[in-house]
């Protein structure tokens, strides 16, 4: 996975999508989805190309870490990250994160922007809107039903996944969890801003999100900044898995090799 391949807390929080390489061309880190695990990025090991390594976020209270406590903030979340991320940097290396998780990888970015350790090469957020943008809606303290309404309505899970009753008691409370620490949060514009490209991908049709609230990442950046829209919702990376990870790749490859080596 990385040059020190005994750190323990690298193993901790990153799972290996595709192979680990002994000298990757890049790493693409990826943040998953308020829910979310390590495990929806499966799929994308198989659309990269060769010597492209690819790493999931393994969330706490989920899959290989069902036992450990659920996060309470985004700040905490961020913070576990970070403890594990300054090994993988002995490549280029970049960030995607969809939904909350977009908002995870924003933050351990500007942690690493405040002197914690290089900068990503770049930065994809999907799914989510930009600072001043934030909705609160309430639905962590919602009934069970309610929630599972809206999640099955967001497209993130099937409705029979609930169906079974011990799945359903041990996947609600990691939802609410996540649902509660996104409505705590708000996004800052940092000051100074970020120095790496930024790029917004969404749904055309994403209930939580507008162009306007897409655009305002433009403001966390002085790097270059594009917006890319797909057809369907919140959850339209799913139909198109392998578009989203070609424009992905493409925009990494043409990184300027300088920048994206650069300490901060």
């Amino acid at each position: 996975m990385c040059k020190n391949q005994g750190d323990v807390s690298a193993d901790r929080w990153f799972r290996a999508v595709t192979q680990r390489y002994q000298n990757p061309r890049v790493r693409l880190v990826c943040f998953p989805h308020a829910g979310g695990t390590a495990s929806y990025f499966r799929g994308w090991g198989r659309l990269v190309p060769y010597g492209v390594e690819v790493l999931a976020v393994r969330y706490p209270g989920r899959e290989d870490r069902l036992l450990e406590p659920l996060a309470q903030s985004m700040e905490e979340l961020a913070d576990g990250v970070l403890q594990a991320v300054p090994g993988l940097f002995d490549v280029p290396v970049a960030f995607f994160g969809h939904s909350m998780g977009a908002s995870v990888a924003y933050e351990v970015a500007l942690r690493l922007r405040a002197g914690a350790g290089p900068s990503p090469t770049a930065l994809f957020l999907s799914g989510r809107s930009g600072p001043g943008h934030d909705r609160t809606r309430g639905l962590a303290a919602a009934g069970d039903a309610e929630l599972i309404d809206d999640v099955v309505a967001m497209g993130g899970t099937d409705a029979q996944a609930f169906a079974d009753p011990e799945l359903r008691e041990l996947v609600l409370p990691v939802i609410r969890a996540d649902y509660a620490l996104v409505e705590r949060y708000r996004a800052r514009i940092p000051d100074p801003e970020l120095d790496v490209p930024v790029v917004a991908y969404h749904g055309d049709a994403d209930p939580a999100l507008d162009d306007d609230s897409v655009a305002a990442w433009q403001a966390v950046t002085r790097g270059p900044f594009d917006v890319r829209r797909f057809t369907g919702g919140h959850f339209y990376l799913a139909d198109h898995a392998r578009d989203l990870v070609e424009d992905v790749v493409a925009r990494l490859e043409s990184a300027p090799k300088e920048q994206a080596a650069r300490p901060i």
